[in-house]
């Protein structure tokens, strides 16, 4: 049989398995094996999945991924959030939408210790939006403004999208990381235009709260996570970006100083810390079995050249590159509507990877930002935007269907920052370039 057919048969065959609800790490891996034994034999499947899954399990360069994850569960079951919350409304919740942006600035921060969109919609569901209701906030903007400020999360570094981007095409974690800096930034500041304009035209929608006294303000700083963050960026991504150590070792020195700081502070007990081992233990397993199955898979399809025969098909129709990237982006949208967005990575790298950055030369590290940022739009856009639906989990008194209608002004802000990023690509890259050069 044809190896090229062999690799569309295997992609339906896992999307298939996929959507009868088998494990997306062990449908990858399954199908990877047995598309080997028919293009190869027996003994090459049992060789590649018995080296992958060891290698991917005893990885220098995965291990960062409990690091980070360790950082952001003690972070996240130790109140962290609520402070950065609570600093945040202080200062500006006395403008009219003052607490939507205050959470907004709060996602962006707490972003940067936990790099984890599920985490981030559980601790803003369940701290701000009480805040956002007591002063009579609308569902509408107060639910969308938690379920997109959670895709700052996965953007801002540390991100487990990009270290899982980095980890499957071999690209620098360190330059991803960097490169998500001022791509957060710049979608933190479409987000807070939003904001602005929706109540401008509608005030109503997000009422001014009180206004604090600057000795309120400034006594939050002690108590209220600032410090911490400060503390824990210095230590981990900012002697990562200074190059004093790699990203493992970045994240083992922000895991460690977050532990000192919350127990110092008394903010960590035995069961708390129990628990954000257990989660990390979890979500680091889960992480390396789909690297491993993506692993496997990719290499069945370049065994099948299916990726090699696709670039070469979209050379022959001699189209410029920004359109293939425009309908590849478009395709991400759809399918980041469909389906979870972590094997949509793993999925589409094999594929959409090799005709990007090999067959038209785009810079492997923008690209991943941009990925970041359209599957992150896949994330809140309907009809299965996951944050969306952690939300309504948490706050099952809003009705699904006015989570939604909220979300559409910020998927706009995601598309017209994503637009702009692609046609200003510098706008990414600069700041790895002067970095790293």
């Amino acid at each position: 049989m044809d190896p090229i057919v062999v690799g569309v048969i295997g992609l339906v065959a896992f999307l298939v398995m996929m959507f009868l609800g088998m494990p997306v790490s062990f449908s990858m891996m399954f199908v990877g094996a047995a598309g080997i034994i028919v293009l190869k034999n027996v003994d090459s499947a049992l060789q590649v999945v018995v080296s992958d899954v060891l290698s991917q399990f005893t990885s220098y360069t995965a291990s960062v991924v409990p690091m980070f994850a360790l950082m952001g569960y003690l972070a996240g079951c130790t109140g962290i959030g609520t402070g950065l919350f609570d600093l945040a409304h202080k200062f500006i919740g006395h403008r009219k939408g003052g607490l939507v942006i205050a959470t907004q600035l709060a996602c962006a921060l707490f972003g940067a210790i936990c790099g984890s969109m599920p985490a981030t919609v559980a601790t803003f569901g369940t701290v701000a939006y009480p805040e956002m209701k007591k002063y009579n906030y609308d569902d509408e903007i107060s639910t969308a403004s938690i379920a997109s400020g959670a895709v700052l999360a996965v953007l801002i570094p540390p991100s487990l999208w990009l270290i899982i981007y980095g980890s499957m095409t071999e690209n620098s974690i360190g330059r991803l990381f960097v490169a998500g800096i001022p791509g957060g930034v710049i979608l933190l500041i479409a987000y807070i235009l939003v904001i602005v304009i929706w109540c401008k035209k509608n005030p109503s929608i997000a009422p001014a709260t009180r206004r604090y006294s600057w000795k309120e303000r400034f006594s939050t700083i002690t108590k209220g996570g600032l410090i911490e963050i400060i503390i824990v960026f210095l230590l981990s991504l900012g002697g990562l970006f200074a190059g004093w150590f790699t990203p493992t070792e970045a994240g083992a020195i922000g895991a460690a100083g977050m532990f000192l700081i919350t127990f110092i502070e008394k903010k960590l007990d035995v069961p708390k810390f129990k628990k954000a081992m257990i989660d990390t233990i979890k979500l680091t397993a889960m992480v390396y079995m789909l690297l491993a199955g993506g692993t496997i898979f990719g290499k069945f399809f370049a065994i099948s050249r299916f990726p090699a025969w696709l670039g070469n098909v979209v050379v022959d129709m001699d189209m410029p590159g920004w359109f293939v990237l425009i309908i590849i982006v478009i395709i991400y949208l759809i399918l980041g509507a469909l389906m979870d967005e972590m094997p949509l990575i793993l999925l589409t790298i094999p594929i959409f990877y090799p005709i990007i950055c090999g067959t038209y030369g785009y810079d492997p590290i923008w690209y991943g930002v941009i990925i970041v940022i359209v599957v992150g739009t896949g994330s809140i856009a309907p009809p299965v935007g996951l944050n969306v639906f952690i939300l309504k989990g948490l706050i099952p008194s809003v009705p699904i269907g006015t989570m939604f209608r909220g979300i559409w002004p910020f998927v706009i802000a995601n598309t017209a920052v994503c637009i702009l990023l692609i046609v200003f690509p510098n706008m990414i890259t600069f700041l790895p370039k002067l970095m790293y050069g």
